[in-house]
């Protein structure tokens, strides 16, 4: 088995306009999704991001401070998960509550290093 980190990336809820009632309902989703994923013995781990940013770019490390409305994609979170292959985890990554906001999953292996 390997490690895969599933990356969510898209618009935050906020900047989305959702009502309260709608995050509440997706929340419901999030939480199902989890709980498949902890029962199935997958899960490794996750989190959910907030919404400030901040960014230390080149050689000068020039700092900027955004929010998730100042970028046009942003990274809200992540699950790490142990899955046999890609092919696996994306799988897994169809009940992504998401997709119908444009949202997007990105799957990426984690690498071992000998030591």
């Amino acid at each position: 088995m390997k490690n895969f980190m599933m990356i969510f990336i898209g618009k935050e809820y906020i900047d989305l306009g959702l009502s309260e009632e709608d995050v509440q309902a997706r929340m419901e989703k999030w939480f199902a999704w989890s709980n498949k994923m902890e029962q199935a013995g997958i899960l490794r781990g996750g989190e959910a991001l907030t919404p400030q940013i901040r960014r230390v770019t080149g050689k000068n490390r020039t700092i900027t401070d955004l929010t998730s409305a100042d970028v046009k994609e942003v990274v809200g979170g992540y699950f790490l998960v142990e899955a046999k292959d890609f092919n696996e985890v994306q799988e897994i990554a169809q009940d992504f509550p998401d997709y119908d906001l444009g949202n997007t999953v990105e799957i990426r292996e984690i690498m071992v290093f000998d030591k």
